[in-house]
């Protein structure tokens, strides 16, 4: 049985992440393939219970990182290995890229902890587990705010001020110049239809693998 795909999709909070990410799913599904759709933190009963407390409890930055890869750990045993290995595709909102951008970036937790914590809970005899594909969002931080300020309730990670956030896009641009293969930055200030484009022209290939 061939392996699946394993795709993330990050940006900061208002980059159009969640409705990109639906679309990517119905895209796949199109192509007669099996995809589970999973989120971090999250994605299990006990990952879900820590994400409550990451998103709204004030701790540690090293508690918070640990907490991370926590669920992170259970998620990739009970959720993605799996998955993946009955050939389906994961579709994932957020994954260790977020953790390097919003802790390591935003936070400024050590990069040698994160490192450690990486290898730990991904470490596998054939490499590290990392999406094949990784999309991020990016959108300016005024564009950011002005989505997010819709009425709804903030989280804790969404209330940080306004250099927090600058850290944390900056992160991110970092992580995808360390790994171009790997990670594509998407232009999310734009028309939906633009990005919806841009995303089947990189899924592509990836379909056609598959295909």
């Amino acid at each position: 049985m061939t392996r699946g795909r394993f795709i993330s999709v990050e940006g900061l909070d208002g980059a159009g992440k969640s409705t990109h990410l639906q679309w990517l799913v119905e895209h796949v599904r199109q192509q007669q393939l099996s995809v589970v759709q999973t989120r971090e933190p999250g994605g299990t009963p006990l990952g879900e219970q820590l994400r409550t407390l990451l998103l709204n409890e004030a701790m540690h930055l090293e508690t918070e990182a640990l907490l991370m890869f926590a669920a992170r750990n259970e998620h990739i045993q009970q959720v993605i290995l799996p998955a993946l290995q009955r050939g389906e595709w994961v579709l994932c909102d957020r994954f260790t890229d977020a953790t390097y951008a919003y802790q390591c970036g935003g936070r400024g937790l050590d990069l040698a902890k994160f490192s450690q914590l990486e290898h730990w809970v991904q470490g596998r005899p054939e490499g590290l587990l990392e999406p094949d594909l990784t999309l991020i969002f990016d959108v300016p931080l005024e564009v950011s705010k002005a989505r997010m300020a819709n009425g709804r309730v903030l989280d804790r990670f969404e209330r940080e001020q306004a250099d927090f956030h600058a850290r944390v896009r900056a992160a991110y641009l970092q992580r995808a110049k360390s790994a171009p293969q790997r990670i594509k930055v998407i232009d999310a200030n734009r028309s939906i239809e633009a990005i919806q484009h841009e995303l089947a022209t990189i899924l592509g290939p990836w379909l056609q693998e598959q295909a």
